[in-house]
């Protein structure tokens, strides 16, 4: 059943794009520039698959054969389904500024200095304006400070919370994972694969438990490696990222930063993080 149901509107450049993301990371089904035409049916589609929370980019610009974005509202209201309506905007200097910065066209362009385009569409918005819930202006927002700001309207307080932590092993002779915010390098211990009888054996079994555990260093490098991502976590969380990768690397990535990964994920796990594990090399052999 529906539960939420958010139009997103605005200026172009006020940051309509940047909020579709930031509700598809709480949660939302999005759906990006529709023809307001085809409005209708996406609700009826939503409400059959059972989609909980949906969010939907709306535009007057489509206008013509493509349908009028007021009339797809009040079909909303006719059939008794509830929405929040958001409008965003911004200074005319702000968005000429982007615009610029950007060097994308700007829709409502034709031919014609930016800055007429922007006052047409702001006209063409007028009613969009008034019948919206809410009205931000996104001047001075950075796009952290405008997910921030959906996150807590929107998204709840789960959603608002929300950061999965993806913990990756990795062997460094066949890279280090290209998507990685952060990477340890537990090189400095003393490499099992070394040692009669673990070669053949990875960072799960016990036998390399057993021999990382006795290294008078592991458990000093344990204490100061979650407590640095115990300082970090809360601080990503609070930006709004949804992902943060840790990626954890030895040799071959099979001993040692298995064991180091599997150590960061448990913890991060007993303090209530959402934890993603990869063991790359583990899965390519396999």
């Amino acid at each position: 059943m529906l539960s939420r149901f958010v139009v997103v509107t605005g200026c172009s450049g006020a940051g309509k794009s940047q909020a579709m993301k930031s509700l598809e990371d709480a949660g939302y089904t999005c759906v990006d520039n529709l023809p307001p035409a085809l409005a209708d049916h996406l609700l009826s589609l939503a409400q059959q698959q059972g989609i909980a929370r949906l969010a939907l980019s709306l535009d007057v610009t489509t206008g013509g054969v493509y349908g009028d974005a007021l009339a797809a509202l009040a079909a909303f209201e006719q059939r008794g389904i509830g929405f929040d309506l958001l409008f965003l905007d911004a200074a005319d200097e702000a968005i000429v500024r982007r615009y610029s910065e950007t060097r994308r066209r700007h829709p409502a362009a034709d031919g014609e200095s930016l800055t007429t385009a922007v006052d047409r569409e702001r006209r063409a918005l007028a009613p969009l304006r008034d019948r919206a819930t809410e009205v931000w202006d996104t001047t001075e927002y950075t796009p952290h400070a405008l997910k921030r700001r959906l996150l807590a309207t929107y998204g709840g307080p789960a959603a608002a919370a929300h950061l999965a932590v993806h913990v990756v092993a990795f062997g460094y002779k066949y890279g280090v994972p290209l998507e990685a915010d952060m990477v340890f390098d537990v090189r400095f211990f003393p490499n099992p694969n070394y040692e009669p009888g673990l070669k053949e054996l990875t960072g799960l079994d016990p036998e390399v438990i057993a021999y990382m555990d006795a290294l008078s260093e592991t458990q000093p490098f344990l204490a100061r490696m979650t407590g640095l991502v115990d300082f970090l976590v809360p601080l990503f969380r609070r930006e709004g990222k949804s992902r943060l990768t840790i990626a954890i690397g030895c040799t071959g990535g099979r001993h040692r930063s298995v064991y180091v990964a599997q150590r960061l994920a448990d913890h991060l796990e007993t303090h209530g993080v959402t934890v993603v594990r990869q063991l790359r090399e583990l899965v390519v052999e396999a």
